[in-house]
């Protein structure tokens, strides 16, 4: 396989860790603006241990495309399985919070999360079977 096939599906991997980014961004900025909003702006505290489990759930975003590298077909079913199981809960808590906050979020998480995941499962799917 030349090297533009064999890095197509880490990038797509990392376009949709990008994505996560994104619409961690956007969510935050509607949280406070809401909060602004309402001239109450409520304090944010978070213990140690939330603020790792934030950081150890963006971070793993990059694991699916350090395993995609890996020509090897258990590193693809494991990018597989982890890139799967982190969209379909970005997504749904996605989904929940623009329910709960505001649509343009259930917008947002459907085009920068959701459909690059689907895009990235796809060839990981796809990439399996031609191993």
């Amino acid at each position: 396989m030349d090297d533009s096939r064999q890095l197509r599906l880490p990038l797509v991997w990392l376009i949709t860790a990008v994505g996560v980014t994104i619409y961690g961004m956007i969510q935050i900025f509607t949280y406070l603006a809401h909060a602004r909003a309402q001239e109450a702006t409520p304090p944010l505290n978070f213990t140690a241990a939330q603020v790792w489990t934030i950081a150890a759930f963006y971070g793993a975003w990059v694991i699916p495309a350090l395993l995609a590298l890996i020509e090897r077909r258990a590193a693809i079913w494991a990018s597989l399985i982890l890139g799967g199981i982190l969209v379909v809960l970005t997504t749904l808590a996605g989904v929940f919070d623009g329910i709960r906050d505001s649509g343009h979020l259930v917008v947002l998480v459907l085009l920068a999360v959701t459909l690059p995941g689907a895009a990235a499962t796809a060839l990981s799917w796809l990439r399996l079977r031609a191993a």
